[in-house]
């Protein structure tokens, strides 16, 4: 992936977080908390359980289809970095050499564990893409802040989300100017990477600099102050306690095997 894809999937992710759809008048403080908990109950299952983990997978599907997030658009950005999860447990069929009875059919213990970090990563990730899709990076802050977060630790969020977009011109602007002074396979050697990264770092720290004195003219004294204020409502406490109940329903109780039982009995 170039820096320009890289940049215009970031910059996509920031103006869907600005549409108007029943998700994203939600208050941030809800949809953090219902995220939180939603990744809480996800990975609290054990290693072997993969069935009773579909059922979770109703929550980024309704949060994408109520905020008009495109299903595309989030799966992309899971395949993207899926990588990692699949080098965490590749080695798992290879290590756990056992066997686990699933729907009365025994499957190798490894393949089901590697499985499950799978359904595990696509659901955490999807869920977290759809919090910032549905919220903005700014909102999210809102939210911690109002959540009780210390002030300098949302700040530092903030400068992290800021200044990755300064990253990323400053790095699409070195780029360009080095494929303009190559012909063909020149100028790619590990030598050339090396002296553009470090002119990247050194502009990257120069404006940087400016930017914080600037900030400081401006008044800053360590916190980002919002001229928002959030308020609960009679749909945020709604939502809160819908998605709740829910992820507590999946958690407790196997709603695959109780929807198969139930099934059978209509059937015989």
């Amino acid at each position: 992936m170039t820096f320009e894809a890289a940049y215009s999937g970031i910059g996509r992710l920031d103006r869907l977080s600005y549409r108007d759809t029943p998700v994203h008048r939600l208050d941030p403080r809800a949809k953090v908390v219902a995220t939180m908990f939603f990744v809480v109950a996800v990975v609290s299952f054990p290693r072997y359980e993969v069935l009773s983990l579909l059922p979770f997978s109703l929550f980024p599907v309704l949060m994408a289809a109520l905020g008009d997030i495109p299903a595309g658009f989030v799966a992309k950005r899971v395949v993207a970095v899926s990588p990692f999860a699949v080098f965490v447990g590749m080695f798992n069929p290879l290590f756990d050499t056992g066997t686990v009875a699933i729907g009365g059919v025994s499957v190798s213990a490894g393949w089901v564990s590697f499985a499950s970090i799978l359904v595990k990563f696509a659901l955490t990730i999807s869920a977290a893409i759809l919090l910032i899709a549905t919220t903005s990076f700014p909102g999210i802050c809102r939210g911690l802040r109002g959540l009780g977060v210390p002030s300098l630790f949302v700040s530092q969020l903030l400068f992290l989300y800021r200044y990755l977009f300064v990253l990323m011109e400053e790095a699409i602007r070195v780029v360009r100017a080095r494929d303009m002074r190559s012909f063909g396979r020149r100028g790619t050697g590990v030598r050339v990477f090396v002296r553009v990264v470090g002119t990247l770092f050194l502009r990257t720290v120069e404006r940087a600099e400016r930017i914080y004195g600037a900030m400081l003219a401006r008044g800053f004294r360590g916190d980002m102050p919002s001229t928002r204020r959030e308020r609960l409502r009679p749909s945020d406490a709604l939502f809160l306690f819908a998605s709740g109940a829910f992820f507590t329903l999946c958690r407790l109780v196997p709603v695959p095997e109780t929807l198969g039982r139930f099934v059978g009995r209509l059937a015989g």
